[in-house]
């Protein structure tokens, strides 16, 4: 049997066929073979590197920094070449390498000490008394200069250093005035232009207890026999986040010894404890950088100091906490005349401290007062002679406010411990009346002092008349100042220590700068100071 024929197969091995396959696979390999291969152009570039020249050629296209490392050359980090390292190279090219390098040089600067001087009526007119010695500062001024191939091309300021700050140079000079010395009981202390003095047995003997002029007036309480001055320091190191330090000096020696107590950012409370040896309550605050500087604690510490000034122990009473509305202002304290309780006032309470339980015992609600300010309002209170009844401010509601803590209403009211009864004694006081209660004295008649607003309704920013009345409300008594007079900055103000027989009981305060005295009953007024310069007081 015949196989089947395949005409394909036949076609596709025709001997003719395969003879002109392989002759054009021999001509096109022919052809290809006889083109030449391409080759890049080479560029000449001439590299200098300072005082040396290299010469090499490179194809086009290759970067300057190709070409410096194919010439075996390396660049630090601040090296720099013109052109730049990223440049693509297309024709003969000059390239030049900048060697650059810094260096830092310390300068240092003096910083002169400035002058201040200081009156003080303690020295007769025209004499002077050098307080504190001046002294330089030094500041250091570090500079970078930046080099290139040795030469410098730049310089500029790296950093700044305050190595040393400078001391003021204090003089003190004499402006005695006229005033005839008047006697007095006990210690008078006070703070002028950031210095502490006091004054004994007349107005005349007066001494410097502190003269290093940084009292910022926030603590400046005299102990209740009169041995020791509480106070506190401002610090001026801008290094410091702190606001100030709490110091105390001892007064009974010929010169007054100064502790520092490590206690720091007393803002609004630190005094004695009455009837305990060197014993002192303190409340703090955190500094924060916002207005008003500081967000307080609410906290009550007790610091029992030994007779070397060192803290022999550190109580918390209360621990740090929010202080109820408007807390972040802070809380003041005030001891009762027996030393058995502690009075306390805030924005929106004012009450007694439970010392078993580390608490507050709210005996009023106070209707805190929108100040729209960085700053909060805290009632003003004091005690009665015998501890029974507690004074306050309180902030009242105005009928047809939108807004009932912008109220202009303030109060006068007392608070009798043993009923809880609230007596109103006066209205429209002022925000800052301030109630100071007189000591105990031998005829057993005491007094209540007050500030009363002359502008009640602004309150805030108005001047203030001197009153007294009995506890009870009755009497008043329009003391200070005389007509047409303006009248007192808002202040707390100190009733002379326990009344001797056929001696006047005095008032002390500050007006225009200046300590007075005013006969409580007579309204008779001496004037004590005159340099414009005084701005706290205490008496004992």
């Amino acid at each position: 049997m015949q196989a089947a024929h395949n005409p394909n197969r036949a076609r596709w091995f025709q001997p003719w066929q395969l003879w002109v396959f392989i002759v054009i696979i021999v001509l096109l390999a022919a052809g290809c073979a006889s083109q030449p291969i391409a080759t890049p152009d080479l560029i000449l570039v001439e590299i200098t590197d300072q005082a040396n020249t290299l010469k090499l050629d490179i194809p086009s296209g290759t970067s300057v920094q190709s070409a410096i490392k194919q010439a075996g050359l390396t660049l630090s980090e601040l090296d720099r070449t013109q052109p730049p390292t990223f440049t693509l190279i297309t024709a003969p090219e000059e390239i030049t390498i900048f060697r650059v390098s810094e260096e830092f040089e310390v300068e240092e600067i003096v910083i002169p000490f400035e002058h201040q001087t200081v009156r003080n009526e303690t020295l007769p007119e025209g004499q002077s008394l050098l307080i504190q010695p001046g002294e330089n500062g030094l500041q250091q001024i570090t500079y970078r200069r930046l080099l290139e191939n040795g030469v410098e091309v730049a310089k500029t300021v790296f950093k700044v250093e305050l190595h040393t700050a400078p001391t003021d140079e204090i003089i003190m000079i004499g402006v005695q005035t006229p005033f005839s010395p008047l006697p007095i009981p006990g210690r008078l202390v006070y703070l002028n232009g950031g210095s502490a003095w006091m004054i004994e047995s007349n107005t005349g003997n007066r001494r410097a207890v502190v003269t290093t002029g940084d009292l910022d007036g926030r603590v400046f309480r005299l102990s209740p026999d009169r041995s020791w001055l509480l106070f506190t320091r401002a610090i001026l190191d801008e290094t410091s986040t702190d606001i100030n330090a709490l110091w105390a000096a001892s007064l009974d020696g010929e010169t007054p010894a100064l502790f520092d107590l490590n206690i720091h950012n007393v803002i609004h409370y630190a005094d004695w404890v009455p009837y305990a040896v060197q014993t002192v309550l303190v409340s703090t605050v955190e500094p924060r950088e916002a207005a008003p500087g500081w967000q307080a604690n609410n906290d009550l510490r007790q610091l029992v100091i030994g007779s070397d000034g060192v803290v022999l122990s550190d109580e918390t009473i209360i621990e740090p906490n929010t202080g109820g509305i408007y807390g972040w202002w802070g809380t003041t304290f005030s001891w009762s005349p027996d030393a058995m309780q502690l009075a306390y006032a805030r924005s929106d309470s004012v009450g007694l401290v439970n010392f078993a339980e580390g608490t507050f015992f709210p005996l009023i609600e106070i209707l805190p007062y929108q100040t729209r300010s960085d700053w909060a309002w805290v009632p003003g209170i004091s005690w009665s002679a015998d501890s029974q009844q507690l004074y306050a401010v309180t902030h009242e509601l105005v009928s047809g406010l939108s807004n009932s803590e912008t109220s202009p209403l303030f109060n006068l009211i007392s608070i009798n411990l043993p009923t809880g009864q609230q007596i109103p004694l006066a209205q429209q006081v002022g925000m800052f009346a301030h109630p100071s209660f007189s000591p105990v004295s031998a005829d057993s008649s005491s007094r209540l002092a007050y500030l009363e607003a002359i502008f009640p309704e602004q309150s805030g920013s108005s001047r203030y008349r001197l009153l007294t009345m009995d506890q009870d409300g009755s009497n008043r008594l329009k003391l200070f100042p005389p007509e047409g007079s303006s009248g007192l900055d808002p202040q707390t103000v100190v009733w002379s220590p326990s009344r001797q027989e056929n001696q006047p009981r005095y008032i002390a305060f500050t007006y225009q700068g200046n300590i007075w005295l005013i006969d409580s009953e007579t309204a008779k007024t001496r004037q004590v100071t005159g340099d414009g310069l005084v701005s706290r007081l205490d008496w004992k």
